[in-house]
């Protein structure tokens, strides 16, 4: 070992090897507001502790929340490469949109409530100007799915991603009472398909999205009349989220149960997620003509050229969430729909099929 004191031998700072501390704190600071602003009475706990606190049930009146048999459901989630879009815009609160959308969307299908959600974010360098504009999106969202934003996580990695680079990753817990589970246990022949539609591309098939985009040479400040709003504009436009209106519904219904099971239109689209909610012994027979496609996914099919097979087990072509119900409650069910400001379509019926459960197109 040298000879010479420690003390004249040069510091090396955490800073030095790529992790700020204080804009660390600082950031922390900027978002305290962000996150104190989603949570409710079932919040306890302070801010900035090792892990948050929520309280299931509780006696207040006019919110009680009494489960007889509750059962926890959680699901996590990301982005994707949606976030090269962000970066390159220089925008960076949609994406905040897109990761609890994606999650609470997932957490309802089966008839549950949201009740909190944690985020991840990992970054090359913290500016905590950029990071609190994410967590802005992730709390305006958990605002609209009336879920608690109860804590996460941010690393700062510069050995792991390059200058500008950065990701996204969420998790939601809610709960639902064990007898109002939705498991399509009920589902018959002639139930009815109703979708409802989606934002445009939500946050799936974005690989396919930028290499198309790469293709054409286009800018994200470009104008495109079919969009009638920039590229990049269209394409953050952020992922839909469907909870209060499914909530609403369900509570509307909640004696007569008449909705037999729901899905979340992701990756893979129609084919590939409403199947998975069908027994065994059951597929839907949809309508391809039964909705109308948004411009943006014509405007890919064409300039790829992609196949149309392939838009549609790709994308979720313009349906983001889809129902299957009693046959006789299509209509009411439609109409009250649109009064929570949703846009349903009747897609199609449900009918008995050997094999696995699939989609098929009439």
């Amino acid at each position: 070992m040298s000879d010479k004191p420690i003390a004249s031998m040069p510091s090396l700072t955490y800073k030095e090897a790529g992790v700020d501390i204080h804009a660390g704190d600082a950031m922390v600071d900027q978002i305290k507001h962000l996150c104190t602003r989603t949570h409710s009475s079932r919040v306890l706990g302070k801010y900035g502790a090792f892990a948050g606190l929520f309280q299931l049930d509780f006696a207040e009146k006019l919110f009680a929340r009494n489960y007889r048999e509750p059962v926890l459901i959680a699901c996590t989630d990301g982005v994707g490469t949606k976030i090269k879009i962000a970066a390159a815009m220089g925008k960076y609160d949609t994406v905040g949109i897109d990761l609890v959308a994606m999650n609470v969307n997932d957490l309802i299908v089966q008839g549950g409530e949201p009740l909190f959600f944690l985020d991840y974010l990992a970054v090359n360098r913290l500016d905590p100007a950029i990071t609190t504009q994410m967590v802005k999106g992730i709390s305006d969202a958990c605002v609209e799915a009336g879920c608690s934003l109860l804590g996460g996580e941010t690393a700062e990695m510069p050995a792991v991603y390059a200058p500008g680079e950065f990701d996204m990753a969420g998790f939601a817990v809610g709960v639902v009472e064990k007898s109002k589970i939705l498991d399509g246990t009920t589902m018959e022949a002639g139930d009815s398909v109703i979708g409802l539609a989606s934002n445009g591309i939500h946050s799936n098939g974005y690989a396919l999205v930028r290499q198309i985009v790469q293709k054409t040479g286009a800018g994200m400040g470009d104008f495109i009349p079919e969009f009638k709003c920039t590229l990049g504009e269209e394409l953050l436009r952020p992922t839909r989220i469907y909870v209060k209106s499914v909530q609403k519904l369900l509570a509307k219904y909640k004696v007569k149960k008449i909705v037999k099971a729901m899905a979340h239109v992701t990756g893979g689209g129609l084919a590939g997620n409403v199947p998975r909610v069908l027994p065994e012994g059951f597929a839907v027979r949809l309508k391809r003509d039964a909705w109308d496609v948004p411009a943006v996914f014509g405007w890919l099919q064409k300039n790829g050229p992609v196949d149309m097979e392939e838009m549609y087990s790709v994308f979720n072509m313009g349906i983001g969430y889809v129902l299957i119900v009693r046959p006789t409650f299509t209509k009411p069910i439609m109409t009250h729909l649109r009064t929570l400001g949703e846009k349903p379509y009747f897609l199609g019926k449900v009918k008995k099929a050997a094999g696995e459960p699939r989609m098929e197109w009439s």
